[in-house]
């Protein structure tokens, strides 16, 4: 949400803010962090909601967490129905599952993942969603393909992107699939440095502003693709990079702003 907010107001949207839980910090390399559940309190927040006259022309969820993400599944298609919905449906990375969820919440989240307009899964949550063993290391152009065809076979989202794609001589690739054009793509950039906290909620973020803007899938996948990747370079100029605590991205905001204006 810290990602998430400021990338979509400055892109000039006003959201409306659903908390499912907080976190003392991610659960990435910080020890035990702290978890407080929120659904009982979303429920509140939906039913209060549905009394005043709100609509809305997006919504896009990530995190959640087990008890939130069952309260979704019962309430997402009141919040407003004609709402475009992305959902990245985050889970895991690098082969394996975040702490706290299991098999259970994969199988939660491909019934959500059925619900969605356009969903942005890693290859780990690619392969959780698809009952797959998840695996580590590089994909060839051919493997991400047939990755996400069959993501699109299974739950046929108008539009999916298979993103953070580990490919051969170090670059990272995106498969997109949109089932609205007719077109199935690949981009790829070179890796530069390590993982980072927060890319994947940047990219979504960033995605997302420019598909409200008016680009095309491709568009806005590649805006989000070079937004994170000259936020990398300039951090690691100014030598300001900790990977445990993400990006400053406010230094690529105002190109940003300029293209998609």
């Amino acid at each position: 949400m810290a990602i998430a907010l400021p990338i979509l107001g400055a892109l000039g949207f006003n959201p409306t803010i659903l908390p499912t839980a907080i976190l003392s910090t991610h659960t990435g390399g910080f020890g035990k962090n702290t978890y407080l559940d929120l659904s009982s309190e979303m429920e509140k927040i939906i039913a209060h909601w549905e009394t005043i006259p709100l609509s809305f022309s997006a919504i896009y969820l990530g995190y959640l967490g087990n008890s939130p993400l069952d309260i979704l599944l019962k309430k997402i298609d009141t919040l407003s129905p004609n709402a475009f919905f992305l959902l990245d449906p985050v889970m895991g990375d690098h082969g394996k599952m975040y702490r706290g969820f299991n098999e259970n919440y994969a199988h939660q989240m491909q019934q959500l993942v059925k619900k969605a307009d356009l969903i942005t899964p890693n290859v780990t949550e690619a392969q959780l969603l698809l009952d797959k063993e998840c695996t580590t290391g590089v994909l060839s152009s051919a493997s991400a393909l047939t990755l996400a065809k069959e993501l699109n076979d299974k739950f046929k989202n108008k539009q999916i992107l298979l993103t953070g794609i580990p490919k051969p001589d170090g670059k990272i690739g995106i498969v997109g699939v949109d089932n609205i054009s007719q077109e199935i793509w690949q981009l790829e950039t070179p890796k530069i440095g390590s993982s980072f906290f927060g890319t994947g909620d940047i990219f979504a973020s960033v995605l997302l502003g420019a598909l409200l803007h008016g680009n095309t899938l491709k568009e806005a996948a590649e805006r989000a693709m070079h937004f994170i990747s000259n936020t990398i370079k300039k951090n690691m100029q100014l030598n300001c990079v900790d990977p445990h605590f993400g990006l400053d991205y406010s230094l690529e905001l105002p190109v940003l702003l300029k293209q998609l204006n």
